[in-house]
């Protein structure tokens, strides 16, 4: 039986999946914010962010032990209005994380935000602290990129979100592993 710390009954570390839940683009989106990215002129030590991983995170839920995953498919099913996201504001954040931001954060996203974060304490998981600035990674390790100007915003019509893993390593990728609508 899995305790609270992620150690088995043996106290060996039990398996987990890293999670997050997120706004998943849909093609014509994804393409957007494909191009939206590549109109940067990235420092030669920076890491755009591939085109298969662009997506707007709600909440990262970190590791979670693979036994608990299944339960949680259906628990984060929370009730939301669809709305539009329109994004696009290039900023450089202090860290060198590059990123695109909304040009008015949607009240309806704030809300999703909150409901999920509401659900998150009776699932065992904690939201968290830092306050939610919701944005598009475009790459890390940006530092001294010269920002490009201003676009026309990519509209994103959030009718869904989703529960992703998030596989490490170099080679890693994201699985969508349920949408909520």
């Amino acid at each position: 039986m899995a305790t609270g710390n992620g150690q088995g009954a043996s106290g060996a570390a039990a398996p987990c999946t890293r999670l997050f839940l997120a706004l998943w683009p849909d093609t014509a989106v994804r393409a957007r914010l494909r191009a939206r990215r590549d109109a940067w002129d990235w420092p030669r030590n920076a890491a755009p962010v591939h085109a298969d991983k662009l997506h707007l995170t709600l909440h990262f839920l970190g590791a979670v032990p693979d036994q608990r995953v299944a339960l949680l498919l259906d628990r984060l099913a929370v009730p939301f209005t669809p709305f539009t996201v329109r994004i696009g504001r290039p900023v450089l954040w202090h860290n060198g994380i590059a990123v695109l931001e909304p040009y008015e954060t949607p009240p309806a996203l704030l809300d999703l935000h909150a409901r999920l974060a509401q659900a998150l304490p009776e699932l065992g998981l904690a939201p968290e602290a830092r306050a939610y600035r919701p944005h598009v990674t475009m790459a890390r390790r940006a530092g001294g990129v010269v920002v490009p100007p201003e676009d026309d915003p990519v509209e994103w019509l959030a009718d869904h979100y989703a529960l992703v893993e998030s596989r490490p390593g170099h080679g890693g990728g994201y699985t969508v592993l349920r949408e909520y609508r």
